[in-house]
């Protein structure tokens, strides 16, 4: 038994579903039309025979007189030379009282006893089924006058057959027919011409959104119709999240790499150092602990937007202990020196572990490149409502950063120099705090130790 589901039918296109709808308004109301046109010809030809019909009785009851004895006497002349020719489809009939029937040439050998008498001034038109098709027949009632004044009442009747009232009819059909297709076929493709003017902005939009997905291009540049332009708008935001997004995630990554680096460091020291079995193991549960709290607070940087609400202090003392002892196990080949200068209850303005990766990558980086000696500074600057903020300086002896490359090197990725084993993302991210910290971090030489100098200035929060 086939369990595979049924293909999905393709939703039609825009294009398509504005044509077909299109195309059945336009089919119908077109139809309405022509219904309309045909009804009003119809009853246009219908009064138009009428007419024509009711002027020929007139001619023929001018055309009558009434002799002094009564007799009829029918004109010699006719309204038309249809009247004068056999079954010419026109046909005239003068009956009266007493039997009196008068028909013209055309109605020899037909049967007219449908015709009779009207009262004076009455008239009829009707059509009328015969045995030779059917007839339209209009009947005028009058009464003459003899030359002695007596009065003869008499009743005309001018009868056409329907054929020459269809023939007309199907030829304006016909005609009507031809060019409301013609007229149907313009209007379809001057529609298509539109709907595909109309829609070429969108087309637009989806070939720019098939640039950006190949990389050639990096927005919506438009420009685009004013209906368009709050949907390319947002598309535009959405790339641009989408894409922050995933260079947040993707330095966050990095940066949980480097952050894992000196921890890592340190147990692979200590145990190849051996030593103490139970040293041993509290050195590597603190630095476990670390690694937990690392990875925490880089997934924590990683869900958030990048601003931060500062709502409590860390004490840095502690921090800065613990940090240069494990850089010192690090580093313990070069035998570097690091001195603290620290103010008493100096605090850092924000989360314990933004401090920790903001001092821990600076004095890292210093022992990296100094040659003996490092020195770590910090005190409260700029105090504002009871809370101060925060200046952190780290020196070293080493051979600082010339003034041309300073703006390099802060750059994610860049290594001072190629021969010295690092990511190049440790001051990036030291940038990246002090920028949610709306803070100042400026990059200098040593005065007293003659290598870098590294100053981080934080507002009070």
């Amino acid at each position: 038994m086939d369990n595979a589901s049924p293909t999905r039918r393709r939703p039609l296109s825009l294009a398509a579903r504005a044509a077909l709808a299109t195309g059945f308004a336009l089919a119908a109301f077109l139809g309405l039309t022509g219904l309309a046109q045909n009804k009003a010809n119809y009853a246009s030809e219908l009064s138009a025979m009428h007419d024509r019909l009711h002027n020929y009785a007139i001619a023929y009851i001018t055309g009558t007189d009434i002799t002094r004895a009564g007799k009829v006497t029918t004109p010699d002349s006719q309204p038309n030379p249809d009247f004068s020719r056999p079954g010419s489809g026109l046909y005239a009939i003068i009956v009266g009282n007493d039997g009196f029937r008068w028909e013209s040439s055309s109605a020899l050998g037909r049967d007219f006893d449908f015709v009779r008498m009207l009262s004076p001034g009455d008239t009829a038109f009707e059509p009328v089924e015969t045995r030779s098709g059917k007839l339209y027949v209009f009947s005028y009632g009058v009464s003459l006058d003899s030359t002695d004044k007596r009065s003869v009442p008499l009743t005309f009747a001018v009868a056409q057959t329907e054929d020459q009232f269809e023939r007309q009819v199907a030829t304006y059909r016909r005609t009507q027919f031809l060019w409301l297709a013609m007229l149907g076929m313009m209007l379809m493709l001057l529609q298509l011409f539109l709907l595909r003017w109309s829609l070429l902005p969108l087309r637009r939009v989806s070939s720019d959104l098939a640039h950006i997905e190949r990389g050639s291009r990096d927005h919506l540049d438009g420009p685009y119709p004013v209906e368009l332009t709050v949907l390319t708008r947002r598309l535009n935001a959405f790339i641009d999240s989408e894409r922050e997004q995933r260079t947040r995630y993707r330095d966050t990554l990095a940066d949980l790499a480097h952050s894992l680096k000196t921890p890592l460091a340190v147990v692979r020291s200590q145990l190849e150092n051996g030593g103490d079995a139970g040293n041993l193991r509290g050195e590597l549960l603190d630095q476990v602990r670390r690694m937990d709290e690392i990875v925490a607070y880089q997934l924590s940087r990683a869900a958030t937007s990048g601003r931060r609400t500062i709502a409590s202090v860390e004490p840095i003392a502690g921090h800065a202990e613990d940090l240069v002892q494990s850089l010192e196990k690090v580093y313990a080949a070069k035998n570097v020196l690091c001195e603290f200068e620290i103010e008493d209850g100096v605090t850092f303005p924000g989360e314990q572990g933004d401090l920790l990766e903001l001092m821990g990558n600076l004095v890292e980086n210093a022992f990296k490149w100094a040659s003996h000696r490092v020195l770590l500074t910090a005190r409260s600057v700029g105090k504002i409502r009871g809370r101060s903020g925060l200046e952190l300086v780290v020196e070293d002896d080493g051979p600082g950063i010339p003034d041309e490359k300073i703006e390099k090197v802060l750059q994610r990725g860049v290594r001072g120099d190629e021969r010295v084993q690092g990511h190049g993302i440790g001051l990036s991210i030291v940038q990246d705090i002090v920028k949610a910290y709306q803070g100042e971090l400026h990059v200098d030489r040593s005065e007293e130790l003659g290598g870098a100098r590294f100053s981080v200035k934080l507002p009070p929060p």
